[in-house]
């Protein structure tokens, strides 16, 4: 490859980091930094320049001729907006950074959302507005809480984040109408405000192929604890302890890879580095933003993880030359913080001009230069924030202990700095831990049961003779002799789905054994009504048929039919583009089975005080509780491909351990029914033994169950202390119970 002479445009602590970075690279012969700051003067073979403006497009194309350069690299947003890349693509120099088509994605946030909504990208709801009236009227028409968003470019501060209803009228009004941020409030985004952990992630693409640096988190508040006004940024850390290989996983396969798709299919292809926001809901990653360039401070802290022999120059190259395929990007296994160091009241005003002491950092310490200056051979201040020290260390302790002492290193006037970087990862691990719910993780107990009652008297509209049509049970039934059959067996039938436990069969590319969780969660429903299951259906919806995952399910499906003893008589398999994204699926099953009066289950009638309850093992989660199971995964920051954390002695990933099928209980349970052995039986599935023994139960008795007689299972003792999961929670979540020891009462109407 031929030597390359690189001009580098911004003044900023990203281009310092940048200047820093690619100096190090064989391949590059010269920098010319327009026009840099006290930090790029310093850098190896980097020249400042302040003979051409950084907005002089065709002034900078002239002094890349004249000095024979062969890349561009506009670091801040603003000329990328304008479209700097088309100046220079006309001269025929290639530019690391995206077209002005694409940079849409950062100069309008109205355009970026209508984008992600476009291509099914996970995100905030939201609404666009140009019009303050119609803004006003829709937030007094929402009840949830927002985040208000200048849809144009405003230095990384057009966001405001309102607490109650009256803060939100007065940003609007600072927004719209009073312009508090320019012409970037023209427009304004209204969006759903998300809770979680925000994550900032750099990935380098050529239009097709990416490539991203671990994920980092920035502190955007100005005081400590997250306080006071957002800024550009005051320091960042990374690796986080979120972003396992899971999650990452997730956020390429379902946002990074197909926003860079989306973009290309739409005509705008990206070239350069997109910077994405997310927050980690408990519901999965969402985006809340992009840039079209390196973030600051991300890209002070993460570029010094990037390994020695990993050259910036040459994955900047194959991206404009679009062979980024070709390029391995390896990352230290260390960790890496950055303190930034802002003048006195910023981001309201502050002085410029403050002269200012630099001295060496120890080592494996940087000092980034950002608002700074060098006149009349002193160093001074020219901006809000003015400098930073970024360390590495083995460990985030040590990394963030070595930036605080490389802050040590800087003097001037009025200098500010959090204390606090990184402080999200050091809260007590058992102390601060939030408890998780079944809830918390998107799906409420509350609003099923609410549904039910709900429909109950639409339901019981349809009645007909020999069929009840009553909800609430576990399987609905016809009784064909009163509907006029003579002599014919009761039908009973079940409907149920896996739920998102398929998200880890995704994960883990498994699929038979959720094959067999769907007859599982439906048999297993019609046995304790005393019935034999004949048939099942299944549903299977899908974007795109994938012939080898939905043929492992349906072999799965037929697998749990031959161990309920019923037939697989037929199926939906339904390919929706759209609907779905990507190699998503879902599915659902119906299962019929038959039963003689004499053996239908419950006999409430028969049941008398004194009658023993027995208990059956569950073979682990089944096919319960998977999305708190997830969020508590996410939350240890575990990969499905990671060991099994209850039993790491096991060779069994996470991932195949949970994907265990559902125990099918029906040829064990009909030897026993069959004999009229039981007087009832109950299927425990969502609601725990809370809300499934009662179901059984005839209103005057209660069911007494000692919880002390059995020992919880180390999965299940896993999930409650990494998720902090209440006692409670466990037993209303899962098919599980034990806690303290002592003895819960089950009614009908309550537990008590």
């Amino acid at each position: 490859m031929d030597l390359i002479r690189i001009l580098l445009v911004g003044n900023g602590g990203r281009e310092h980091a940048l200047a820093w970075k690619l100096g190090q690279s064989p391949l590059v012969e010269s920098i010319i930094a327009v026009p840099g700051n006290g930090g790029t003067a310093a850098c190896p073979k980097v020249t400042n320049d302040t003979s051409v403006k950084a907005d002089d497009y065709p002034g900078l194309v002239a002094l890349a001729q004249k000095s024979n350069v062969n890349l561009v690299v506009p670091g801040p947003e603003v000329p990328l907006v304008d479209g700097i890349e088309g100046y220079f693509r006309a001269a025929g120099i290639r530019c690391y950074g995206p077209s002005k088509l694409a940079a849409r994605m950062e100069g309008s946030k109205t355009f970026s959302k209508d984008f992600m909504e476009r291509n099914n990208i996970p995100t905030a709801a939201y609404r666009n507005f140009s019009d303050y009236e119609e803004a006003r009227k829709y937030l007094d028409s929402v009840s949830h809480d927002v985040v208000l968003k200048a849809s144009g470019l405003a230095a990384g501060k057009g966001v405001l984040i309102p607490t109650t209803k009256e803060e939100a009228h007065k940003g609007l009004k600072e927004i719209m109408l009073d312009k508090d941020f320019g012409d970037a409030g023209d427009e304004i985004v209204i969006e759903e405000f998300l809770q979680g952990d925000e994550l900032s992630i750099l990935t380098f693409s050529d239009g097709y192929t990416i490539r991203s640096l671990p994920p980092a988190q920035d502190h955007k508040r100005i005081f400590d604890g997250d306080q006071g006004p957002n800024t550009g940024g005051m320091g960042c850390y990374a690796p986080t302890k979120i972003a396992s290989k899971g999650l990452i996983e997730q956020v390429e396969k379902y946002i990074l890879q197909p926003t860079i798709d989306g973009m290309r299919n739409e005509g705008y292809p990206f070239v350069g580095t997109l910077f994405t926001g997310l927050m980690i809901t408990p519901l999965g990653p969402k985006v809340l933003e992009y840039n079209v360039r390196f973030g600051d401070p991300e890209t002070q802290t993460l570029l010094p993880l990037m390994s020695a022999d990993t050259d910036l120059a040459k994955i900047m190259v194959a991206c404009t030359e679009h062979w980024l395929s070709g390029i391995n990007i390896k990352v230290d296994e260390k960790s890496s913080a950055t303190v930034v160091v802002a003048a006195g009241g910023y981001p309201g005003s502050y002085e410029k001009g403050t002269p200012m002491q630099v001295g060496t950092p120890p080592e494996n310490t940087n000092i980034f230069h950002a608002g700074t200056v060098v006149k009349d051979g002193q160093l001074q201040s020219s901006g809000g924030r003015v400098i930073a020290a970024q360390a590495t260390g083995a460990n985030l302790e040590e990394a963030v202990k070595k930036a605080y002492t490389g802050v040590e290193n800087i003097q001037f006037d009025k200098m500010f700095y959090r204390k606090d970087i990184a402080h999200r990862a050091f809260k007590d691990k058992d102390a601060t831990k939030e408890a998780l719910t079944y809830a918390s993780a998107g799906v409420s107990i509350d609003a099923g049961n609410a549904l039910v009652e709900r429909i109950k008297k639409a339901v019981a509209s349809t009645r007909q003779p020999g069929a009840d049509a009553e909800i609430g049970g576990f399987g609905g039934e016809v009784n064909l002799e009163k509907a006029g059959y003579t002599t014919a067996p009761i039908t009973v039938g079940a409907i149920d789905g896996v739920g998102t436990k398929l998200m880890i069969a995704q994960a883990m590319n498994k699929h038979d054994t959720v094959g067999i969780d769907l007859v599982a969660m439906n048999v297993n429903d019609l046995v304790v009504q005393g019935a034999k299951p004949l048939m099942f259906l299944d549903y299977y919806g899908c974007s795109k048929l994938k012939l080898e995952t939905a043929a492992s399910f349906v072999e799965g499906v037929a697998e749990g039919c031959i161990q309920a003893g019923c037939t697989l008589v037929g199926g939906e398999t339904a390919e929706m583009p759209g609907m779905y994204q990507n190699d998503d699926y879902d599915a659902a099953g119906c299962a019929v089975g038959a039963m003689l009066p004499d053996l239908r289950l419950p006999r409430k009638d028969d049941m008398v005080e004194g009658d023993i309850l027995l208990g059956l093992a569950s073979s682990g989660v089944h096919s319960n509780g998977f999305s708190l199971v997830r969020r508590i995964i996410a939350r240890e920051g575990l990969s499905y491909k990671d060991a099994t954390p209850w039993d790491r002695s096991q060779s069994i990933d996470l991932g195949d351990m949970l994907l265990r099928p559902t125990r099918i209980y029906v040829k064990s349970l009909l030897k026993v029914t069959d004999k009229k052995l039981v007087k009832g039986l109950s299927h425990i599935t969502g609601g725990g033994l809370y809300e499934n023994v009662p179901r059984m139960l005839p209103s005057h008795l209660t069911a007494e169950i000692d919880v002390s007689t059995w020992k919880l299972s180390q999965m299940f003792q896993w999930l409650k202390t990494a998720g902090n999961v209440t006692a409670a929670e466990m037993a209303r979540t899962f098919n599980c119970d034990r806690w303290r020891g002592g003895h819960y009462h089950w009614k009908t109407d309550q537990a008590v």
